[in-house]
């Protein structure tokens, strides 16, 4: 397949905990195309949602923009990255410890449950399709924004997004000294 996927990766329970601290003002998708995603009549080109990205990697502290590669058009690809800034930090860490537990050389029982205790699931969240389809690119730019700027009552409200899981979600961050931010009044 010669057409760029733009991709997206998520770190899974960390997604939530992005919500974490305030955000500045996030510059939603009407706000930056005159439109919102899904409108008739309406679609946002790769292009677009990258110079959208970027303003976005500019405003959070929740997302980084990464090039990941060119694609076999000669166009660059993109990852977007979106956690928590304290796990910004730990990145690198943890991108070791998935190395280590993927390659799972020289690594015994305890060392295995041990490297998997701290590092952090991840979600990888791809809006390649073939052909001409549309949606999965389009649905990726209205993803992103709303991982970078809602919050833990916001997403509560989302539809599937269960009280269960979140319970788990901010049982785990409180191992780790973090909670979810809260909504303004």
């Amino acid at each position: 397949m010669r057409r760029l996927k733009p991709v997206v990766l998520l770190l899974g329970l960390l997604i939530l905990a992005a919500t974490a601290d305030a955000q500045p003002r996030i510059t939603s998708p009407r706000a930056q195309f005159g439109h919102d995603i899904g409108d008739d009549y309406f679609l946002v080109n790769y292009t677009q949602m990258i110079e959208y990205w970027q303003k976005l990697d500019r405003e959070s502290d929740r997302m980084k923009l990464v090039r990941i590669g060119t694609s076999a058009e000669g166009r660059p690809m993109w990852m977007a990255i979106i956690t928590s800034p304290e796990n910004h930090a730990r990145l690198p860490r943890y991108q070791e410890i998935s190395r280590r537990l993927a390659l799972a050389e020289n690594l015994t029982d305890a060392q295995a449950r041990a490297l998997a205790t701290e590092g952090r699931a991840v979600v990888w969240i791809d809006g390649g399709l073939h052909a001409t389809e549309v949606l999965g690119a389009q649905q990726l730019i209205q993803t992103v924004y709303e991982l970078v700027s809602r919050t833990e009552d916001e997403l509560l409200g989302c539809k599937n997004f269960g009280t269960t899981s979140l319970n788990e979600i901010k049982q785990q961050l409180g191992t780790f000294g973090l909670n979810l931010r809260k909504l303004e009044e």
